[in-house]
């Protein structure tokens, strides 16, 4: 079993079924829990927001929830970490493989990492979590940070 996810994800950069507005909603309300944990630096938010617009990060998923993997440039990065969403509702974020298409997204991985390689290898990490629909789906009915936990070590097997 891989825990490189579950190594990077602290309690505080976790939040659970809130609601959000928009897909720049929900990266700035993940990359301010990053910030305040000492992550990343101040220009960590715009930066994400902007690479998201330019390349963004929407994936369609079997089983029907979706998931989008927001990052930036490591220059914006202290130390690595990660910050995941859970939404109550539906937000639109562009698809990675087809830009000009909407993906209804209820699940975001912000991955602040300051390597190269390492946003690589988590990137792919993350990918076989989101390759397991019912991870996916203990992933939104969770109900507090140790249940996050829990699905996500069932998934990296």
């Amino acid at each position: 079993m891989t825990t490189a996810i579950v190594k990077l994800l602290e309690l505080n950069n976790v939040l659970l079924n809130i609601n959000a507005e928009s897909a720049v909603d929900v990266i700035t309300k993940l990359g301010n829990k990053l910030f305040k944990t000492g992550y990343v630096k101040e220009t960590f938010v715009d930066a994400a927001i902007a690479r998201e617009k330019k390349m963004p990060t929407g994936l369609p998923l079997l089983g029907g929830i979706n998931a989008a993997i927001p990052h930036t440039d490591i220059e914006h990065v202290f130390k690595p970490g990660l910050a995941i969403a859970t939404l109550n509702n539906d937000v639109i974020f562009q698809n990675m493989a087809n830009p000009g298409e909407k993906v209804a997204v209820r699940l975001v991985f912000l991955l602040a990492l300051e390597q190269p390689k390492a946003q690589i290898e988590m990137l792919q990490e993350i990918a076989k979590v989101l390759q397991n629909p019912n991870v996916i789906k203990k992933m939104i009915n969770a109900k507090n940070y140790n249940s996050i936990i829990k699905a996500l070590e069932e998934g990296s097997y």
